[in-house]
């Protein structure tokens, strides 16, 4: 055990400094920068996964800190490995998820000479990730780690990396040793997040949200990075306001709540899309009116009034301006409001929802989702999300990759607990379900973990099921296999004609069985229906290693609702099976949009 004071190398004083701040496992790919503090591991408590590509290692320390809420932590050497963790760090940042990522260097007096394995790499992810820094002294290794940790997780959270130069971590090296310590205060006197919002604004935001006819909760992921879901549950009840959970928040409400509207958004559904486009006041709560959720933002939610509940001052106003503006933790904020609802009444004193709640039940009642059930011999990957979802536990946790079977995911499994679904969102990353669901069995091992994954995501990262294997990381994957780019494929069928242009990849290659058998796991390949729950339940059996089904899913069927790239929520395409419907209520102006959106144009 080192002790304050005692003579120590600058690798040692790196894993020492992770053990200090209380990190469990790491994941990681040696080299040679980075070479030297790869030998204290072994005399550490820390467990080090071994990954395939660095790449899949920055998505499983995303997908350990999403289930987990603790910074994911990721070490790769210098130059390729470092550029190829620029994906997942922008993926954290967008994402807002806490990772600290430690790079190996060349020796410092080799920096800008164009050394073997050398990238500017501060400079290279300055502008994708909360800070960076260039350690240049081992003795400043500690401090820089300790800073790195605090940064990562507090405020809002996200991506730090320390760069770290070999010639500092080489035991070799006199000057790489210094007198161990860890610091007791920092001083970031430019970095002090505020968390807690301001008593006026918080009553500022009572009053509309007591006053409003037909609110909406929009709840982003920054509900679930501030662990405020117990006070969103109380809020929405005690004022009766229905909610939607954005793609970054579902399991942030319950689905099975009756408050809960769904996920709004490019192929939400069409009740929690068309009541912020209906809402006269819209509780953002850590949320950025993302493009895929306002689509096209002059004709998003016109009607409507808007609180914006963001603890990053630069969301505010950004894409919308807010009415109030709430600058804090959102946890801390909606436990305020709940405190100053009580004392100007309580529930008594909030407006009647009684008609809005009435609408709103007729549109989940006309265009639930839906898809065709009577395809005779097709496996759609709709019944497979559904069974899935119906067979394994309730406190599963799913990851997903990008494009179709995420959309389907996040309709189709019933998520009543926070925390158990974790995707890309902002950045959109391909690939990132299989080490994400990696990381977060790490860090959740008792829990069952399922990778929803495309056929097209597979390919980039499949390569970590040998890391299941071999670290012995009991994943299970759900492989809905179309042949197809199918997102890609969806929009050039809908706007380019059906000009199909570079989305197949052929039925017949790669065998997903034999391939994921070749890296140790169980696999299992599932074409009729009628296999579906016997092949799920003997997955969800399987607990010493890791498992790959291959489902034979029909090859062109398309996510519905879908709102156009760049067009109005106003304008949202359903099921073909409800597409007639809802023209004639359009055309009856039963929904009553264009009122309100002329409304709201004639007040700009």
């Amino acid at each position: 055990m080192t002790t304050p004071g005692q003579r120590i190398d600058g690798a040692s004083a790196l894993i020492k400094s992770l053990e200090a701040a209380d990190v469990e496992v790491m994941f990681g790919y040696p080299g040679g920068a980075i070479l030297p503090a790869y030998d204290p591991i072994l005399d550490s408590g820390i467990r080090h996964v071994l990954v395939r590509h660095e790449q899949a290692a920055g998505h499983a320390a995303e997908g350990y800190a999403h289930a987990t809420g603790k910074p994911g932590v990721v070490v790769v050497t210098s130059g390729p490995a470092a550029t190829n963790v620029v994906t997942p760090l922008a993926d954290a940042m967008l994402d807002s998820v806490p990772m600290v990522c430690i790079t190996g260097q060349v020796a410092l007096p080799a920096i800008g000479t164009d050394a073997f394995q050398e990238c500017d790499t501060t400079g290279i992810t300055r502008s994708i990730t909360k800070h960076n820094t260039l350690v240049t002294r081992a003795e400043d290794i500690p401090m820089a780690i300790a800073e790195a940790f605090h940064i990562a997780t507090t405020g809002r959270p996200g991506p730090v990396l320390v760069d770290v130069p070999k010639d500092i971590v080489s035991p070799a090296n006199p000057d790489a040793w210094f007198d161990w310590y860890w610091p007791t205060e920092l001083n970031l006197p430019g970095y002090q997040p505020d968390m807690t919002p301001s008593a006026s604004s918080i009553a500022d935001a009572v009053e509309l949200i007591r006053s409003a006819e037909r609110p909406v909760l929009y709840v982003g992921g920054g509900v679930l990075k501030a662990r405020g879901a117990e006070a969103l549950l109380a809020l929405a009840e005690r004022t009766n306001t229905p909610v939607v959970t954005t793609l970054m928040a579902r399991g942030a409400f319950p689905d099975s709540h009756e408050l809960c509207l769904g996920m709004p958004g490019m192929h939400g559904n069409y009740t929690a899309i068309t009541a912020i486009q209906q809402a006269d006041l819209l509780i953002a709560m850590g949320s950025r009116f993302d493009d895929r959720v306002t689509g096209k933002v002059g004709a998003f939610a016109p009607g409507a009034k808007i609180v914006h509940v963001d603890i990053d001052p630069a969301e505010h106003g950004k894409v919308r301006r807010p009415d109030v503006s709430v600058v804090g933790d959102c946890r801390i904020a909606m436990e305020q409001m709940l405190t100053r609802l009580a004392e100007v009444g309580g529930a008594e004193a909030v407006a009647d929802h009684t008609a809005w709640r009435s609408t709103l039940s007729g549109w989940q009642e006309k265009y639930p989702l839906t898809y065709d059930r009577e395809a005779t011999g097709e496996l759609k990957p709709q019944y497979v999300l559904e069974r899935l979802a119906e067979l394994s536990p309730d406190d599963t946790i799913v990851t997903s990759g990008v494009g179709q079977h995420q959309m389907w995911a996040s309709q189709y499994w019933q998520f009543d607990h926070p925390y158990t679904w974790i995707n890309s969102g902002g950045l959109g990353t391909m690939g990132f379900s299989v080490p994400a669901a990696l990381g977060a069995k790490m860090g959740m091992p008792d829990r069952t973990v399922w990778a929803v994954d495309g056929d097209g995501n597979f390919q980039m990262t499949g390569q970590e099921m040998i890391t299941a294997t071999v670290e012995n990381i009991p994943i299970k994957v759900a492989l809905l296999n179309n042949s197809y780019l199918g997102m890609v494929r969806q929009w050039q069928e809908l706007f380019y004609d059906r000009r199909y242009s570079e989305v197949s990849f052929g039925r017949d290659f790669p065998d997903y069985v034999k391939w994921s058998e070749s890296m140790g796991a169980v696999a299992f390949r599932v074409e009729d229906p009628d296999e579906v729950d016997d092949v799920i339940a003997q997955a969800n059996e399987i607990n010493d290693r890791p498992v790959v089904v291959d489902f034979r899913i029909a090859e062109e069927e398309n996510v519905y609702p879908m709102v156009p790239a760049g067009g109005s929520n106003d304008d949202v395409i359903v099921d073909p099976s409800q597409q007639s419907m809802l023209d004639a209520d359009r055309a009856a102006g039963a929904l009553g949009a264009d009122r309100r959106a002329a409304s709201k144009e004639s007040q700009r």
